[in-house]
């Protein structure tokens, strides 16, 4: 695919660097000639300095006969002109846009991204993208990540290992054995930094990190068999009353579960707007980082406290200090991967990267093939992929054990007909199968090539 990435920017080099190494020619466009010449210097992409929104800026960028067009600027009103002058000059074939105004993404309105309006095929919104990430952290205060597949019937689960893990030491392949009916498996690990797919004979040691796939249903399971307890959360405070925050708190009251939050807002106009908005929710005007603040809004009596100020070292001194002062989970907004490495020293228990989480909206629209969901997961090194199987799949009606997976590849969960099960070696792929896949960004494009159908499919 020739694909046009507007704003080199956190998201445009995150999306750059997942595309340009799957076979896609890639041009990415910015006004920063920086920010161009540094993205054009570290990967195998072309770049054009200048606006997006003007013409003949993207002529010179190949509009004419691009696939695709990501406007991610920082701007949403040049996001959305890029994408009516791709549309109305180029006819570039699809359009995806960020838009980050609320205002924009008001449902009454969504009459103005139609063809004849505003063309845009797929809007995504960073901030409520960011909320439900940090919404699942808060739902799961056992792993450092997850995320949801397959109407939310499988769950990726990223768990910390302790001594107190039952499955140390001992080769993977044993675990089908010792635990017949547990529907997980565990598709990924992070050792000493270094993220790899494990094979049968492999083990598992104290600190590693472990990706696993997992059937919903037996998440609880899971957990305990791997050292972890998973108390529900009933009261929460969150630090930072932006966009991300107001969403939280505002999911938090509308969910079942009617979780007791308290939003802590530096900026005193800001927190009397967040208060407006809320019904329930207790608004402070303070500093997060003021123990003082975080005693008044009962920090002793609280489970969970979700940092998600526009700013990382608030977020991650916040989330320490009241770490240190009792509180059971804390959860950090981090948007450069370099802090992350301080999670583990501070004793932050999980953190949301917004760079990541909007990374994986846009790519779940770009990937070829029957690919139905994607998720980002490290720094770009490994995706976790939802696809169904088509009739013309080179894979359907093949034995699992009999595909020529990648090396970096392995499938955790299979849906055949209604069930979701654990695939073994003799599990047959059928038409209408949905597969969860954890594949490291190397080998992405062989797992796209297994699931592209063919041309008689059409």
């Amino acid at each position: 695919m020739k694909i046009l990435i507007c704003g080199a920017g956190q998201v445009g080099w995150q999306l750059a660097r997942h595309l340009s190494t799957e076979n896609n020619d890639v041009t990415v466009v910015d006004n920063n000639p920086a920010l161009v010449r540094r993205i054009s210097d570290a990967m195998d992409v072309r770049g054009v300095e200048g606006f997006a929104s003007h013409p003949d800026v993207l002529e010179r960028a190949g509009a004419r006969d691009a696939d695709m067009i990501i406007a991610a600027t920082f701007s949403d009103e040049v996001n959305m002109v890029t994408c009516q002058v791709a549309h109305s000059v180029f006819e570039v074939p699809r359009r995806i846009a960020r838009l980050r105004a609320q205002a924009y993404l008001d449902p009454q309105y969504s009459d103005l991204y139609r063809h004849d309006h505003l063309p845009i095929d797929v809007i995504i919104s960073p901030e409520r993208e960011v909320a439900k990430a940090a919404l699942r952290r808060l739902a799961a205060p056992a792993a450092f990540d997850t995320e949801s597949f397959i109407e939310d019937r499988v769950q990726l689960v990223g768990l910390s290992l302790g001594e107190d893990c039952a499955v140390l030491n001992t080769p993977l392949r044993q675990l089908s054995e010792l635990f017949s009916t547990l529907r997980a498996v565990v598709v990924g690990v992070r050792r000493k930094g270094k993220l790899f797919v494990p094979h049968p004979n492999d083990q598992l040691f104290p600190g590693d990190q472990a990706y696993l796939l997992v059937a919903t249903d037996d998440v609880g399971r899971t957990y305990e068999i791997f050292g972890k307890s998973n108390p529900s959360t009933n009261r929460a405070i969150i630090i930072g009353g932006g966009n991300v925050g107001l969403f939280v708190a505002q999911a938090l009251e509308k969910g079942p579960h009617k979780v007791r939050a308290k939003v802590i807002e530096k900026n005193r106009s800001r927190a009397e707007l967040v208060a407006d908005a809320l019904e329930r929710t207790i608004v402070l005007n303070g500093d997060g980082l003021d123990m003082a603040m975080l005693e008044e809004a009962n920090l002793h009596k609280a489970d969970a406290v979700l940092a998600v100020t526009d700013d990382d070292k608030t977020n991650l001194l916040a989330c320490a200090r009241a770490k240190a002062a009792g509180a059971p989970l804390t959860i950090a907004l981090v948007n450069d991967p370099s802090l992350t490495s301080l999670l583990g020293p501070l004793g932050i228990d999980a953190f949301v990267n917004p760079r990541a989480t909007t990374v994986s909206s846009i790519l779940r629209h770009i990937r070829h093939g029957s690919v139905r969901k994607v998720y980002s997961i490290g720094d770009a090194e490994a995706e976790v992929i939802e696809a169904k199987v088509m009739g013309t799949s080179p894979i359907a009606g093949k034995l699992i054990r009999d595909i020529d997976w990648p090396e970096g590849a392995m499938v955790g969960t299979l849906k055949k007909r209604d069930a979701i099960i654990a695939p073994k070696g003799d599990t047959r792929i059928e038409e209408g199968d949905v597969l969860t896949i954890f594949a490291l960004s190397s080998d992405i494009p062989m797992i796209e090539q297994l699931f592209q159908v063919s041309i008689d499919f059409f």
